[in-house]
């Protein structure tokens, strides 16, 4: 599996820079991870909006979703230009039916609801999920392929299920909005030192800090995880790979 960062920022993007989006490829199959603001600007510097082949949404807050609709209108303006490709599945959960509603547009992207309880195949990937712990709906997801596994936390502050789910896991992509001497639990995030205790306790190989705060030094993030866990961790940035 490679999986690289399209955006890393929490809330809204810095300049330049975009909020939560992960590309993820295997055997030829690309799936775009959260679709938040100004995603589909810099995963263009790669890779092209109407070349997926499908999209998985965490959440239906504005961070991981509001480049939906330009997603859309590429494909659709790309149908135009004669690059027309197959209905683009984008999966999600229907808790928010008004917000699921919005995945299908026209014959161009269709939602497909996943539930908490059952995994669910993605071409090449097999994906099971987590409630996560938010103010709305989210659901972590553990992706599998061939014997490899990459946990993504979405939003959530910490859980001990966390730790079960993420065991092993050669990638953990875990949300960090917030530095270790403040409480994030009651805006439904992880602090520095939450990921480090969920890195170490699972027994994870990386740990990938994401959904990253937009004040203070963000280098002091690493630092303060791994006070907690001893592995490699790197902060997420626009083009950061890895190679699973």
């Amino acid at each position: 599996m490679n999986f690289t960062v399209i955006g890393s920022c929490g809330g809204y993007p810095k300049a330049n820079e975009a909020s939560a989006g992960y590309l993820l490829e295997h055997k030829g199959f690309y799936l775009l991870i959260d679709c938040g603001s100004a995603v589909l600007s810099k995963m263009q510097s790669f890779f092209q909006p109407e070349d997926l082949d499908a999209v998985i949404i965490s959440h239906y807050h504005p961070d991981h979703i509001a480049d939906i609709g330009v997603l859309q209108h590429a494909r659709l303006i790309q149908g135009f230009l004669g690059m027309k490709r197959d209905c683009l599945p984008v999966y999600g959960h229907a808790l928010d039916e008004q917000e699921f509603a919005k995945l299908t547009y026209k014959e161009i992207t269709k939602g497909i609801p996943y539930e908490s309880e059952m995994p669910i195949n993605i071409g090449p990937f097999t994906i099971t999920f987590l409630r996560t712990d938010h103010p709305v709906p989210c659901f972590a997801m553990r992706i599998e392929a061939d014997g490899h596994a990459i946990v993504y936390t979405a939003d959530t502050s910490f859980k001990e299920e966390l730790v079960t789910f993420s065991k092993e896991a050669n990638l953990l992509v875990s949300e960090c909005n917030f530095y270790s001497h403040q409480e994030g639990k009651g805006a439904g995030h992880m602090n520095s030192h939450d990921n480090g205790k969920l890195a170490n306790s699972a027994n994870v190989k990386h740990l990938l800090l994401t959904h990253l705060p937009h004040y203070g030094t963000i280098d002091k993030l690493k630092d303060e995880a791994s006070a907690y866990y001893k592995g490699p961790i790197s902060l997420a940035e626009f083009g950061l790979s890895f190679h699973i």
